[in-house]
């Protein structure tokens, strides 16, 4: 293993703890009474506030660099930040959650397949197997069964889809001129704008109340839960999620990040005393499996970042 791959490692699965988090968080206030649009718009919004002075602060001085970088930031704040989630909460209407997710995070599979175009190269037979295995492993853990399938809400799970994989393409240029931090708050508030004006005009639905909520058993003011759905679950995972990214790079740290429902049900285990099913335990290897077919696949297989023409799959300006 490369010496920035342990700490790559490191920051990815922290980053897949803290979104593992999000269920959590937004569960207890969505059963408060606040409406998934006001979840999400709150929580992006939220995110961008608490890294709006560091991203200033970093970007002192540097502002030609942020012209440079303008498709990293649009593709992380379109696509991963806004698209994502607009298409995850619009499927959930059509869909169940449990098939939405399993569908979204189709997303790195899909950038193998983009890598693949962009770079002429085909996969290892690994990878392709590992990533077989992980999508396995993760319908296992998600629970899905036999729920019935309409077209609309698999098409737009399929737009979450591609903003997850758009997630791992912005956050994993090794040579970025952006800051993890600055690049992950830059993301956050041209996805908050775009979440904002969807929830001014009706299109997400917003509905937020000041009633306390329930979190663990415990009663705490909405504004509590929503500040830790900010800070860790929002902020805190997407630094993280491109700290492991740019040393990982897109394709094993995006496998990485299927770890993030296996964090959900730890963390749902520990705080809520729900114990996964046997099923999900076997999901959860077959998850690690997967990745690590995933990472063999990678060996002696370079990352194309010295390639004048790509960048871990994205095309040079």
């Amino acid at each position: 293993m490369q010496p920035r791959r342990p700490i790559g490692l490191a920051f990815a699965l922290a980053s897949s703890a803290s979104f593992g988090l999000s269920g959590i968080f937004a569960s207890a206030l969505l059963a408060g009474g606040w409406s998934p649009g006001a979840v999400t718009t709150a929580r992006i919004a939220g995110g961008a506030l608490v890294l709006l002075v560091p991203t200033l602060w970093l970007l002192r001085g540097r502002w030609g660099a942020v012209l440079r970088s303008w498709r990293e930031v649009l593709v992380l704040g379109l696509l991963a930040v806004a698209l994502c989630q607009l298409a995850f909460f619009s499927a959930v209407a059509y869909i169940e959650p449990s098939l939405a997710l399993l569908i979204e995070f189709l997303g790195p599979v899909l950038l193998v397949f983009f890598t693949w175009a962009v770079s002429r190269r085909a996969p290892a037979m690994l990878t392709l197997a590992g990533a077989g295995v992980a999508l396995v492993g993760l319908a296992l853990v998600s629970g899905v069964g036999g729920e019935a399938l309409h077209p609309l809400g698999v098409l737009l799970a399929l737009g979450a889809a591609v903003g997850n994989a758009g997630y791992w393409i912005a956050a994993s240029k090794a040579d970025s001129e952006l800051p993890p931090i600055a690049l992950a708050g830059l993301g956050l508030i041209v996805g908050a704008v775009v979440l904002v004006a969807a929830s001014a005009s009706g299109l997400l639905p917003f509905v937020a109340t000041a009633r306390p909520v329930v979190l663990a058993g415990a009663t705490l003011p909405a504004w509590t839960v929503l500040l830790l759905l900010v800070l860790v679950a929002t902020a805190a995972a997407y630094v993280l999620g491109i700290l492991g990214a740019r040393r990982l790079g897109a394709t094993l740290a995006s496998f990485v990040g299927y770890s993030e429902p296996m964090f959900g049900i730890l963390w749902t285990a520990v705080l809520l005393w729900l114990l996964p099913s046997g099923m999900q335990w076997l999901g959860a290897a077959a998850i690690i499996a997967g990745v690590v077919l995933v990472k063999l696949g990678q060996v002696d297989r370079p990352r194309v970042s010295d390639s004048p023409a790509i960048v871990e799959g994205i095309p040079s300006p």
